[in-house]
């Protein structure tokens, strides 16, 4: 399913990957591939869940590529949307000697390699782009047993970006923070699953404080600990006076 607001073309393909085109043709994607959701090779835990169909998608179009920390990085992911010339922002803290996974070097990636700090800005084409912290606090609802964060401060980021004039929100996995409800956000792309992330009810409550045009919930459904009620998502954000869309099948 492909969503149009403003000026801009989005499309959800699962987890965390999201696609934005301009008018123009200008093409950014955030957070690209991991669990099957760009190979075909995704399943649900649970039958019925709303979620994108996966496809094995190569379309190679990106000129721009953003990854908010360790968990969302996919080296075989960024190499499926970006485009021969693409450059691919990703946040200084992204070490892949921590991932237990089989990914290149964010180095040894054959395009333009931007790190980007905890709180930069930076511009790439016609896209500008603000990173924002993305953390879970400590002792808080997003943690494991012992009260240790699953994204301590530090470990990851956001991205607030402005693409064909219209400004993009996608907090990264991130328990609801103060500086979010100060922000100016057309499109919001928060996370509802939970368990490591805000959930449906905190991104419901600051879709309400942030009033953007339209919201798009991202991060849900892709596996069970990320199992949620999107349906339940939409009517409480449209209870509270704003507009919401569900890219999914």
């Amino acid at each position: 399913m492909t969503l149009k607001h403003d000026e801009l073309t989005v499309e959800w393909f699962g987890y965390a990957t999201v696609r934005l085109e301009t008018e123009d043709g200008f093409v950014a994607y955030i957070d690209p591939g991991r669990y099957g959701v760009l190979t075909g090779d995704w399943e649900p835990d649970t039958l019925g869940v709303g979620h994108p169909e996966p496809v094995d998608y190569r379309a190679e179009d990106g000129d721009v590529v953003f990854v908010t920390h360790n968990h969302h990085y996919d080296s075989d992911g960024i190499e499926r949307v970006a485009s021969d010339d693409a450059t691919v922002v990703v946040y200084d803290g992204v070490n892949t000697e921590e991932i237990d996974r089989d990914v290149k070097a964010v180095d040894d990636l054959p395009y333009e390699i931007r790190r980007i700090g905890e709180e930069d800005h930076l511009t790439v084409g016609d896209c500008e782009a603000w990173s924002l912290p993305a953390y879970n606090e400590p002792n808080g609802p997003h943690t494991r047993g012992n009260g240790e964060p699953f994204h301590p401060k530090g470990f990851g980021v956001g991205f607030l970006l402005s693409l064909g004039g219209t400004t993009v929100f996608w907090p990264g996995d991130s328990d609801v923070l103060a500086g979010h409800r100060e922000l100016e956000v057309s499109l919001f792309l928060p996370p509802i699953g939970g368990s490591f992330t805000m959930d449906r009810r905190e991104s419901a409550e600051l879709a309400e404080a942030l009033s953007p045009d339209l919201v798009v919930p991202i991060h849900y459904n892709t596996f069970s600990a990320l199992e949620t009620d999107s349906e339940a998502f939409a009517e409480d954000v449209e209870s509270r006076g704003v507009s919401v869309a569900l890219d999914e099948e």
